[in-house]
């Protein structure tokens, strides 16, 4: 499932005028200084906890899975947060980028202003 996202999320970045691989990835830097600062509001604390939680997971030498017991699941869970962790990241640095082209809009993308 996570592949599948982050086939979408890649394909994504291919359609014309839409924000490249890597400008997403050289946006991911200034959106979490913009989210911290509570300037953009696209990226929801929720998300942003579970974004750092799947960091801390994928960084931890605790797995769920150890790769010594069960190697072939044990790598299949950490390459599915990995493809979560990348997938999420790239579709919200996509939007980002997208509100800063527009100038900075106090709304979020995608919210409908009445």
């Amino acid at each position: 499932m996570a592949a599948g996202q982050a086939w979408r999320i890649y394909s994504q970045t291919l359609e014309p005028g839409a924000p490249g691989l890597r400008e997403r990835v050289r946006a991911v830097p200034r959106m979490l200084k913009a989210v911290l600062r509570g300037e953009y509001k696209g990226l929801s604390p929720r998300t942003l906890g579970m974004l750092a939680l799947g960091l801390v997971y994928l960084l931890s030498p605790v797995d769920v899975v150890p790769e010594i017991l069960v190697p072939v699941v044990g790598f299949a869970d950490d390459t599915g947060v990995a493809l979560w962790l990348a997938a999420v990241l790239s579709k919200a640095a996509g939007d980002y980028v997208i509100w800063e082209r527009s100038g900075r809009p106090a709304a979020v993308p995608g919210e409908v202003i009445n």
